[in-house]
């Protein structure tokens, strides 16, 4: 079986979402041959995916253009869209060329729609999955504008076509599409290492995979914590390490520390609660996914918000405070990884009859 995978670069997440799924999948089918299309760090990618696969260095999509991991261009992002929908139909029939040549049984996107109206002129099924979908992020962000209809139109025919979105937990309730298969929590289990830091308790500074620095070189130190940061921060606080040191994986590096600072998203959420890693979070602005995510961690894990101000100025020994108090009620199961994968698996194997069928 051949699948094709395209996953967003924008962020972290949409890999945090889809490698736990392609793990569960090659387990049900060892001989799977699998071509993933992104633009995300090949290191990272052999992080997270457990076995062999074909990649196409590029991007489908570009989700929004943002200022930081909290902040969107609304402008830039306007421009991008209207752009990238200058010429819609050549764009499609480009990309049914390219998967109609490639030949896979299934095309998955996380959450990309030009594979999934390339797909279906190719004659290709298809299935898209994710806690959001860019459709209902641009209607939010852009419905008001004259010249967004005819394009949000173009979005929504694209996930149509797919025989299904499934639409992970906690995800943005999508009711404008009509092919929205329910699928459980999706989240990396890791492993907890000793980081040889004696009492000292370890805070990960994790904003996913936007560009967004903090201004930690001027926080106070606070007595027995130490900062986990990016070591291209090249951080000189002198309770600061850079992370990279430890050589553990994101999800390992997580299970490790006391807690993890970040901002809503959905890889960071569900592996904190699904690990027990309590939460510091920043809102982003004007997001319209965080609403679910944070409800969905307030019930299921430890957290707690702190305002954009404090993470200026590094106030946070009261809210690390409180959570250390706060305990896990349970570790909710992250079960939608084999769901889905049964999922994929059934939509390949009809498209393999498919395309068998002269």
């Amino acid at each position: 079986m051949h699948l094709f995978v395209d996953i967003s670069s924008h962020g972290f997440g949409h890999l945090a979402i889809t490698a736990p799924v392609l793990n569960a999948l090659v387990e049900i089918a060892p001989n799977l041959r699998l071509t993933v299309r992104t633009r995300l760090p090949q290191a990272m990618l052999a992080q997270r995916l457990r076995f062999p696969f074909e990649l196409i260095e590029a991007s489908s999509d570009f989700g929004y253009v943002m200022i930081d991991a909290t902040h969107i261009d609304r402008p830039a992002s306007a421009a991008a869209y209207r752009q990238a929908h200058a010429n819609w139909p050549a764009r499609v029939e480009k990309e049914a060329r390219f998967l109609a040549e490639l030949k896979p049984d299934l095309v998955l996107t996380n959450v990309s729609y030009l594979p999934l109206a390339g797909a279906a002129l190719a004659g290709l099924p298809s299935l898209s999955l994710s806690s959001l979908n860019w459709a209902d992020l641009f209607a939010h962000f852009f419905a008001h504008e004259a010249w967004a209809a005819s394009i949000h139109t173009e979005m929504l025919a694209a996930y149509r076509a797919a025989q299904s979105f499934l639409r992970v937990t906690p995800g943005m309730p999508m009711g404008q599409l009509d092919k929205v298969t329910h699928i459980g929590p999706i989240a990396a289990i890791g492993k907890k290492h000793d980081l040889g830091l004696g009492e000292d308790r370890a805070v990960l500074i994790a904003l996913g995979g936007i560009a967004h620095r903090l201004p930690v070189e001027q926080w106070p130190s606070l007595p027995g914590i130490r900062w986990l940061v990016a070591a291209d921060w090249q951080c000189r606080h002198p309770d600061a390490i850079a992370f990279d040191t430890f050589g553990l994986n994101f999800t390992d590096l997580l299970c490790s520390v006391a807690a993890v600072v970040t901002k809503p998203g959905y890889g960071t959420f569900t592996e904190a609660a699904c690990n027990g890693t309590p939460v510091l979070y920043q809102r982003r602005m004007d997001w319209p996914e965080q609403d679910c995510l944070i409800e969905w961690l307030d019930r299921h894990g430890a957290c707690q918000e702190v305002p954009a101000a404090s993470l200026q100025t590094g106030e946070l020994a009261k809210s690390l405070d409180a959570l250390r108090q706060a305990t896990f009620v349970h570790k909710p199961l992250p079960s939608g990884a084999i769901e889905a994968a049964a999922k994929i698996y059934a939509a390949m194997t009809i498209g393999q009859q498919m395309l068998a069928t002269p």
